[in-house]
């Protein structure tokens, strides 16, 4: 058994919780008061440490995820001041890299000997395990960055209160978490493989995003919910077990899986290119996509 069971929101503090059927091997509950769809069971450490341990890291880096690294940086320019920038939960530090190549000075946070190991050697300033705002002075970056992160962590108020502490007033917060109102997950429902206890914990929508950082004086400039995944409709329709996917991420992002190809497919045709904008546009429009992306602005 996990060590603890969650008896009110973990965003808004409600008692008002009801478990979804349907997902009860995630033990999803939602939130009546603010919508917020969480794992009402918490793992132990003993658990996260046996689902996590030789936990694989995809090494393929596409050609198209750098050009979107570049074009996100773009929309840095304008708050670099420090030039310092911070990604929690960094990875292999594959941003950090396009970043430190235009000039920022890159920090990251990640568990694993092995991931310090190489981002260090990447030139990436690193801490190990989780954010802890007393690693840095206060307000020390222009933008902090969360990339799949958020959605593995069951105490929101506090990771975004420690980040929006480190970032200057003025400067950015950006974050990507999968879209829980995405299409894909409305069809697939509890087979969906993004669905996962106890690698996923939290289940955002855009209302709920929204209301987490205004929680946190963080201001909102845009969230979208963009793409549809066709690999991932594929993988979790061959899924038997709900958390089958242990090393997230190697599926998905890969050079010859569906999503890698049609997306190079798109970068080289100026017609699949308009379309893909306008499909994004009404994906974000009703909220439908399956990933959330959202850019935030720390109040002056």
């Amino acid at each position: 058994m996990s060590s603890k069971t969650f008896l009110r929101c973990v965003l808004c503090g409600s008692n008002s919780i009801k478990p979804i059927k349907g997902y009860e091997s995630a033990y999803l509950s939602k939130c009546t008061k603010c919508g917020f769809v969480f794992s009402h069971n918490k793992p132990s450490a003993e658990e996260l440490s046996a689902h996590y341990e030789g936990y694989g890291r995809n090494d393929y880096l596409s050609p198209v995820t750098i050009r979107r690294y570049h074009e996100l940086l773009d929309k840095f320019e304008k708050v670099r001041k420090t030039k310092n920038m911070l990604d929690v939960g960094c990875g292999v530090g594959y941003f950090l890299e396009v970043a430190k190549e235009r000039g920022w000075n890159v920090y990251g946070t990640e568990y694993t000997d092995a991931a310090i190991k190489i981002c260090t050697s990447k030139g990436i300033t690193m801490h190990k395990g989780q954010l802890n705002p007393a690693d840095y002075a206060p307000e020390f970056f222009d933008v902090v960055t969360s990339f799949e992160v958020l959605e593995h962590i069951n105490t929101p108020l506090d990771e975004i209160a420690n980040i929006t502490s480190l970032i200057r007033k003025g400067g950015y917060f950006y974050v990507t978490t999968p879209n829980f109102n995405s299409l894909l997950r409305y069809h697939l429902k509890g087979t969906y493989n993004v669905i996962g206890w106890p690698e996923h914990l939290s289940y955002y929508t855009p209302k709920t995003l929204d209301f987490l950082m205004k929680k946190n004086h963080l201001k909102k400039i845009y969230i979208q919910t963009t793409g549809i995944s066709p690999t991932r409709f594929i993988t979790s329709k061959k899924t038997t077990e709900p958390q089958q996917e242990k090393q997230e991420g190697t599926k998905f992002i890969a050079e010859g899986t569906h999503d890698e190809k049609l997306r190079n497919s798109i970068e080289k045709n100026i017609l699949l290119g308009a379309l893909k904008s306008g499909v994004n546009s009404m994906l974000t429009l009703t909220g439908k996509g399956d990933a959330l992306k959202g850019l935030f602005k720390k109040a002056n």
